[in-house]
């Protein structure tokens, strides 16, 4: 599933049919009263981030999406159930946010927890009309689910299909407080699976799905057992001190101007290697752990050499499904954690994969506490001051992920909303075809410049690592490195970092 945005996914002309929650399960909410479940950090920061943003005049859409083919001509009864009963599977599409009273900054400033009892789901079909132009159709959609999908308003998703006599296009778009990558990737086969058993007259049977309403309480209690003088909050002090005050932005010139409102974004993506080279490269780094050590090790050297930095400071995202009851549940499971590269020390890639297998042993362990919280510790010591935190490079390895080897042929994407920021989110993607690279960064002559010569360095090492046609100060691997065994899959980690913080920069 490559990552693409809503205007580079094949959109093509059809009749529009949307679907949302029924209207009087809207109104019903009001009623509801309050789940003693509370948001997770990174949901609450999210939305605090989204309000801060608007009061601050910018809306800044976050939602983040799939898009995929039905083959034949759809039976839209069957695909409406097959949606409702994916929904009901997954409980945090039926919980919502509301404000306790009480003036922004305020002690009475909470954000509460409701939730829609699974009998109250009910879809509601709109038939939009037909559109005879893909690229009308696209920016109908985008600006659709802007405000369907919106991070301060609820229900916070959308579905829609486009309809043609040969095949349906399915695009389903959410705010970020309830999916991650991992949820993205699993939506096309659950879809396919509900609706194949639904034309043939049959259930699905599956094990309930965990809740991740459940697990938000759950992590929110282990978080706030701790307090400012615990090591991991030490840890990410002394981290955001020798970034001189805040999380690390991509170590590039990015031409920003630190007085200027918040600049726009945009989208960068590209094929990096096949699926023979990105085995080979795989097979080279796996003694040090695998493609993500490699992709972060050849960043370090990359960075080092365009901008000169001698330590390559990032924030790692990983997972945080820590259990197996989690694998199957939607929602936002992710954390971070802070990682230092003395690449300046190293002349070689084997030198910096070694750095960087050494630094994530030493600080993955930091990323199981939400970073939220242990910024609300920090106190004064940091302030946000971005809608992302922090930049990210990361990788996730898809192909283990059910039904992935028919991505290709159902036309399916992950969906990223590109629109305003100043930081720079890069995702790498093994995929069965090979790894594709795809990022979102501000839309400056400088950074399109540094970007594309980072991706350029990025493709040449790795091609020639696995290759082994790399200078032989970046290619001497260790006894065994050079097998052709496929890598153990990795669990995908975060879309993007938790928002948080206000709009402003200083």
């Amino acid at each position: 599933m490559r990552l693409t945005d809503i205007h580079r996914c094949e959109i093509r002309p059809g009749r529009l049919v949307t679907w949302t929650l029924h209207p009087t399960a809207v109104e019903g909410v009001a009623q509801l009263p309050d789940d003693t479940r509370p948001p997770a950090y990174v949901q609450e920061a999210h939305v605090r981030t989204a309000r801060t943003v608007r009061e601050d005049g910018l809306f800044v859409p976050t939602w983040l999406g799939t898009a995929f083919d039905i083959p034949g001509r759809v039976d839209l009864d069957v695909l409406q159930d097959a949606l409702r009963i994916w929904t009901l599977r997954h409980e945090t599409l039926r919980s919502g946010f509301r404000w306790a009273d009480g003036p922004p900054g305020s002690p009475d400033d909470e954000l509460r927890r409701f939730t829609l009892a699974p009998d109250s789901v009910v879809l509601h079909r709109e038939d939009v009309g037909d559109f005879r132009d893909g690229a009308t159709l696209s920016r109908y959609l985008q600006d659709r689910f802007d405000i369907a999908a919106d991070a301060l308003t609820w229900p916070n998703f959308i579905y829609s299909a486009v309809v043609r006599d040969d095949t349906t296009s399915v695009y389903l778009a959410f705010d970020h407080t309830n999916v991650d990558s991992y949820s993205i990737f699993r939506i096309v086969h659950e879809i396919h699976q509900l609706y194949t058993a639904g034309l043939d007259g049959r259930t699905v049977e599956a094990a309930p799905v965990a809740s991740y309403v459940d697990f938000c309480a759950s992590e929110r209690t282990h978080a706030d057992g701790i307090d400012e003088t615990h090591s991991i909050v030490a840890e990410w002090r002394k981290f955001i001190a020798r970034c001189d005050g805040r999380l690390p932005n991509f170590p590039v010139d990015l031409g920003l101007d630190p007085e200027g409102p918040l600049p726009t974004q945009k989208l960068m993506r590209d094929w990096l290697t096949d699926d023979a080279d990105a085995a080979a490269f795989e097979a080279y780094c796996r003694p040090y752990g695998g493609s993500m050590v490699g992709i972060l090790a050849a960043t370090a050297l990359i960075v080092r050499e365009i901008s000169g930095q001698q330590v390559y400071r990032t924030v790692v995202p990983f997972h945080t499904r820590a259990r197996s009851e989690w694998s199957d549940s939607v929602g936002w499971y992710v954390g971070g954690a802070p990682l230092e590269i003395p690449v300046g020390e190293v002349s070689d890639f084997d030198g910096a994969l070694d750095l960087v297998r050494t630094a994530l042993r030493a600080k993955r362990p930091l990323s199981r506490m939400p970073i939220a919280r242990v910024l609300k510790l920090l106190g004064s010591d940091f302030r946000p001051t971005s809608p992302d935190l922090y930049s990210i490079v990361s990788f996730v390895d898809t192909r283990d992920i059910a039904g992935s080897e028919r991505w290709d042929d159902l036309k399916a994407y992950g969906l990223i909303r590109v629109s305003y920021g100043d930081q720079v989110c890069a995702w790498i993607t093994r995929l069965h075809e090979g790894l594709q690279f795809a990022a979102r960064y501000p839309d400056t002559d400088v950074a399109h410049k540094n970007m594309r010569l980072y991706v350029a360095r990025l493709r040449e090492l790795i091609t020639s690592v696995a290759q082994g046609t790399a200078p032989e100060r970046a290619r001497s691997a260790p006894p065994g490195a050079r097998g052709t065994a496929r890598p153990a899959p990795t669990q995908p980690a975060a879309i993007s970092p938790a928002p948080s913080g206000a709009l402003t920069r200083p």
